[in-house]
Parts: structure tokens; sequence; C-alpha cells
């Protein structure tokens, strides 16, 4: 839908899947082999929407093509795919962006002008909950394990600690973690839940909760920053943003603000993408970075902020809680 752009080429193992789609789109270019796909003529960039396993071979392969590159979350699996995809983005003329939609949310970029402006004053604690029953895509059709049932739980932490980072401006330098292990879903050993406690180079804690093999319904996200003059959170399952302001003296408890997930003066095909209008913004960011020539808004090395902490936190776990230190690959 973007008027800058256009899909000149699809990838998929899934042959039938790709003529669909690209009937569906008038897109010319058919590929089931990602060398050969980013061979195509006219393509400029590309968007990695593959399984996790895959994300870190394809967008080095792709920056070593000289394609700019949109990286679902997580942005790898491991510290040492980690190295490689920041290697691949300082030798490549291409761009490198990691999507994580959460930070477009309106609500999440409202909450970073805040507290930007100090509203609430120094940001001294935040918390973030993502819990959503998965286990339908934990399986392939012959019963066999998708990639999903074997990821632990705080891998997957970005939708969550990416727009903490956001709205405060900091990163992770130590993480400690915990999870359940397998309790619900045990076929595989998949972990249940997984609890994050990291610790900013500001010094603030920030706990972060996933769960994928939970039984509760209906999926939730829901975010708290506590600063020294005010606080803001989303509730478990409104889309709403509820604040205390010490400089509103008058202010009786927590206030509703119109802050929610979408953005007011998105187009009409903003919600395609679904998760408010957050998919239409990050979108129309990379599009607009990619015009202009300007550096990529969260570029590979916050992408790695967003995601290496959740990987530390799982190494922690496994070694009973001990502190990890979260590299800077800077």
């Amino acid at each position: 839908n973007h008027p800058e752009a256009e899909v000149v080429a699809l990838c998929d193992l899934d042959a039938p899947r790709v003529e669909q789609v690209a009937g569906e789109h008038g897109v010319e270019g058919q590929y089931a082999e990602f060398h050969q796909f980013l061979q195509h003529p006219g393509l400029e960039a590309v968007v990695i929407a593959t399984p996790l396993p895959l994300h870190a071979e394809q967008c080095v392969a792709a920056l070593e093509a000289e394609k700019h590159v949109l990286c679902e979350v997580p942005a790898i699996a491991t510290l040492a795919e980690a190295e490689a995809v920041v290697h691949a983005a300082r030798q490549s003329r291409a761009k490198y962006m990691f999507a994580e939609n959460c930070c477009y949310w309106a609500f999440v970029q409202s909450w970073q002008a805040m507290v930007e402006q100090g509203r609430i004053g120094k940001p001294i604690y935040a918390e973030a909950e993502y819990v959503h029953d998965c286990r339908s895509l934990f399986r392939n059709p012959d019963g066999t394990a998708t990639w999903r049932a074997f990821m632990p739980p705080i891998h997957y932490c970005t939708h969550s600690l990416g727009p903490i980072l956001e709205i405060t401006g900091q990163r992770v330098v130590s993480a400690t973690g915990l999870h359940t292990g397998s309790n619900v879903d045990t076929e595989f050993g998949t972990i249940d839940m997984e609890v994050g406690l990291f610790r900013t180079d500001a010094g603030m804690p920030v706990k972060i909760l996933c769960g994928f093999s939970v039984e509760r319904s209906p999926a939730f996200h829901t975010f708290q920053v506590y600063g020294t003059q005010g606080c803001l959170e989303k509730p478990r399952l409104e889309d709403k943003t509820l604040a205390c302001f010490a400089d509103i003296p008058e202010m009786l408890g927590m206030a509703e603000l119109p802050l929610t997930t979408r953005h007011k003066r998105a187009p009409a095909h903003a919600a395609a993408g679904g998760h408010g209008t957050a998919e239409f913004a990050m979108i129309n960011a990379f599009v607009s970075a990619l015009a202009e020539d300007a550096p990529m808004p969260i570029d590979v090395y916050r992408g790695m902020d967003m995601t290496l902490p959740g990987i530390c936190a799982h190494l922690s776990a496994e070694q009973g809680g001990a502190p990890v230190d979260v590299p800077n690959l800077r």
C-alpha cells in the first residue's frame, strides 16, 4: 500500500502459496530459493519474515548482496549470530532495520515524547508482559515441531523490551532470568513462561515476562513506566493509556489519556497490517529512511539492544539465575 514502494518478488518454500499471493497482488518474481530471489532485477530491499532460525543467515546474505533489510523479530537466536549480522551490516552499503512493530504503536511514541519532555521526571522502573497461547503454532501438520516449540520464551522479549528501551532511551547492560520449565506442553520440552530482570546503563531495573504455552486467553501486552514525577500504564486487556502526573495536583488517581495503538491521522489503509496502525508506521519509517538516505530508526545496533538481553536472560536462567552481561556490539 505504500505509494513509494512496489513489491517486485516473493520467495517461499511453499510454491503454491507464492503463486497465489503473487497472483493476488500482481507480483512478477516468484522464487523458492533465497539466493536466486536476491538476484531479481530491480530488487532493492528485502523483508525477512521467515522462521527465527533463518533470520541471521538470510540477513547476512541480503546485506552481502547489497539489499536493504527489514528483519522480523527476534533479530537473531545466538550471540554468534548477532556478531555475524552486525559485521555484515558494517561491511554493506545497504541499510538494516529491525522490524519491532510494537515500538510504532501510537501510545508508545507518545509516551516516548512525554518522557523526553520530563512529564514523569526521571524514569526509575519499567515492566512489561507479553502472554499469548501460541501452542497451535508449535506443530507442523505432520506433528513435527516448529521452531517456536523450542524457543525460550524470553528470546521473544522484543515486543515488550523494545518499546521500554525506546520510551526511556536506555540500553540493557545486565540480565538475570528464571523460567518455569516445561509443564503445559511437554512433548518437546517447551518452556511455559520465562521472566527477565534487566539493569540498564542508567541503572534502571526492567522486568519482562513472556509466556507462549500457558492456559491464558485472550492474549495481552501490558506496559508500565514509573518516574520520579509520575507514571504511565497500558492495562492488560484495554487499548488505552492511564497516567499520573505530579505537576497536576488536582489529578486524583490514574487518569485516562486518549492514547492507543492507533495513529489518529493515519490513512484509511493504515490498519491493513494489524496491530493497530503499527505496521503502517513502521513501514513508513523504513521506506522514508531509504528514500531520504537517512539512518534507520531501529538500526542493527538498536535491534541487538532489543534482542540480546533476552538471549542473555535465558543463559542466566540456565545458570540458576546468575547475572549475565549483555554485550554492546557497537
